[in-house]
């Protein structure tokens, strides 16, 4: 319980050096998972959504994260539909159910995105995200990384997001061993200061 709240209070104090411009909070009923928002204008015309997270559950499993994510509208004039396209690191220390971690694995993959804003008083969004790593860019022993999500959002005022939706983050490992760390619904809220 102690390394949890370490790891994410170090995250905080590195988000919040890093200008954060929004968090966003997964709750599920064995995992849980924070992510510090900021942007950069670095990528493309219109920048990109840069997020550093920890995820954790209850077997004291971590994953830290680093992605990034260009979004826009697409070419013709249906609006509410956006895509997005980019990458994400992703660094996961197993407990070895002792005194240390055991394993630790990592890959980086490529990923995309498409949301659909449903057009009504209240907006409501249809979320689709996927990320793949293979085995060229996995590394640790890790042979494949899999990470897909499903979300529906409520924007509850315009700077406030909440959702429900199901996620898997999946290693395959060298031995055809598989690490599921997260298999879930879950709920959340994103919020942009």
């Amino acid at each position: 319980m102690l390394k949890k709240i370490a790891i994410t209070l170090a995250f905080t104090l590195l988000a919040g050096q890093a200008h954060a411009r929004g968090v966003d909070l997964r709750l599920a009923d064995e995992t849980a998972e924070v992510l510090y928002l900021t942007e950069s204008s670095t990528f493309g015309y219109g920048g990109a959504d840069v997020g550093l997270g920890v995820l954790f559950n209850e077997n004291d499993d971590y994953m830290f994260s680093g992605s990034a994510m260009v979004t826009g509208h697409s070419a013709g004039n249906n609006r509410p539909l956006q895509f997005g396209v980019g990458g994400k690191l992703a660094m996961a220390l197993l407990d070895d159910r002792g005194a240390g971690f055991d394993e630790e694995f990592g890959a980086l993959a490529v990923g995309g995105q498409i949301r659909y804003v449903i057009p009504s008083s209240t907006p409501v969004a249809l979320l689709a995200e996927g990320f793949i790593a293979p085995k060229i860019v996995s590394f640790s022993g890790a042979e494949q990384y899999t990470e897909y999500r499903f979300a529906v959002e409520l924007e509850v005022t315009p700077s406030a997001r909440a959702y429900l939706g199901y996620r898997n983050i999946t290693f395959d490992l060298e031995g055809g061993a598989e690490v599921e760390l997260d298999d879930d619904p879950h709920i959340g809220i994103r919020i942009e200061f």
